[in-house]
């Protein structure tokens, strides 16, 4: 491949590289789980995988846009002067619909989730408040970065903010897949449940879209939502009825959303391009 025709071909390249990043550590993972490798990997590289969309993002830029790219790149990564409303919805609206799917939890079945199981994450040992710090720096970032930052401004381009969310979300949603054969909880919903986790990452994407496209295309901003977000969901705390509930709330945002500020942005900005 010739370098004008990589520059050509630069979104395709990126979510090639961003699969092969993350898969090359997945895979492994899904092999040894499922019984068709029989050596020890430490399941705590899953972590790992997350950084993916990151490193593809990174060297896609610089083939393409150069030190000045990357540079820009960084610069969005760090945009925290975006008002504090929106850092407030950033860090805090995961929460606050956790703590709704609580209390209608309660209202249903008696009971509030126990809060000691947000420091919980899988094959790791408890983290406490560093499980949101961890949840920022891979989820967050590690995706964030790419999926955002790299792939959404251009496929915003030529389509319509919603158009390029769709786009997008199908792509981050398959991005999981490997994770369905070794991840507990999601060899615990099974493949099965997979379209139906796909949809979920397609709505949540809209969200991610409007909050990208408001700020100005902070990838710190999305980020941060990212971080808490999986926080709350990731967690013991965030199973059952109130993870049910919640995922409902989110729909019903998404929805507002796109009745507000329509399909061509999502956003009372214009949709951010590159």
């Amino acid at each position: 491949m010739t370098r004008a025709t990589t520059k050509r071909h630069m979104l395709v390249l990126y979510f090639v590289l961003a699969y092969a990043f993350s898969w090359v550590i997945e895979i492994p993972l899904a092999a040894v789980a499922q019984g068709f490798l029989n050596v020890r990997i430490p399941v705590a590289l899953h972590y790992l995988t997350a950084f993916g969309p990151l490193l593809a993002a990174f060297i896609v830029t610089g083939i393409g846009g150069g030190s000045e790219g990357i540079r820009d790149l960084v610069g969005r990564m760090l945009n925290w002067r975006v008002g504090l409303s929106w850092v407030l919805i950033a860090v805090f609206s995961p929460l606050v619909l956790f703590v709704l799917g609580a209390v209608a939890g309660y209202a249903a079945e008696g009971s509030w989730p126990d809060i000691s199981l947000l420091g919980e994450v899988n094959f790791l040992p408890y983290l406490g408040i560093g499980a949101w710090v961890l949840w920022t720096l891979t989820s967050g970032f590690g995706e964030e970065t790419g999926w955002r930052g790299y792939a959404l401004p251009r496929l915003q381009k030529n389509r319509s903010a919603l158009s390029a969310t769709l786009i997008l979300g199908v792509f981050w949603a398959l991005w999981h897949l490997p994770a369905f054969f070794y991840l507990p909880n999601l060899m615990q919903m099974g493949l099965a449940s997979f379209p139906l986790f796909a949809v979920g990452v397609v709505i949540g994407a809209v969200l991610l879209t409007w909050l990208y496209n408001s700020t100005g295309g902070s990838i710190l901003m999305v980020s941060l939502w990212h971080g808490s977000f999986n926080f709350v969901t990731a967690s013991g705390a965030g199973q059952g009825i109130v993870a049910a509930i919640t995922s409902n709330l989110v729909i019903v945002w998404a929805v507002i959303l796109i009745i507000v500020f329509k399909p061509t942005n999502l956003s009372h900005r214009a949709r951010q391009v590159l």
